[in-house]
């Protein structure tokens, strides 16, 4: 008798199991992780970037303002990814706006690190031209987002 109402306890259990929610469930719970770690990355950036404040009293004021700078764009670049993970919460999928703001970010970081070293005109330009692209596919992607109507015409 107990085997005969287990069994219809779990075809029953079975009937109502979905494997999205089970992907859902499980990326929900891999996404908590990795905003703990940007979080706990941006701490300590933060503190690194405190810790290299001393460099403006240790050696020559350019090369102290330099790392500051490149330390903080760093921090922005991960604020954008910690904002791209959160836009997967709320609306559950990933914005290409957060994206390619990310990668922008992340492309201009390099540029400033390039910029204050010997740099190769060929390697600026290509990234000055990556850049160039990632505004026309912001443009795109504000333009023709799913989330605004279109109207035919």
């Amino acid at each position: 008798m107990q085997t005969n109402v287990l069994n219809g306890f779990l075809k029953s259990k079975w009937v109502e199991f979905k494997p999205s929610l089970l992907f859902e469930r499980l990326a929900q719970w891999i996404l908590s992780a990795l905003i703990f770690a940007i979080l706990l990355s941006m701490f300590g950036g933060v503190v690194i970037t405190i810790m290299h404040l001393r460099l403006l009293f240790a050696m020559d004021i350019e090369h102290a303002l330099r790392t500051i700078i490149i330390d903080v764009l760093m921090i922005l670049a991960v604020l954008e990814i910690f904002r791209t993970t959160l836009a997967y919460f709320s609306e559950g999928r990933v914005k290409v706006t957060y994206i390619i703001d990310t990668v922008t970010v992340v492309i201009l970081t390099e540029i400033m690190a390039c910029w204050f070293k010997e740099f190769d005109l060929y390697k600026m330009g290509m990234m000055a031209f990556l850049v160039l692209i990632l505004c026309i596919m912001r443009i795109f992607a504000v333009k023709y987002s799913p989330s605004i109507k279109h109207s035919s015409q």
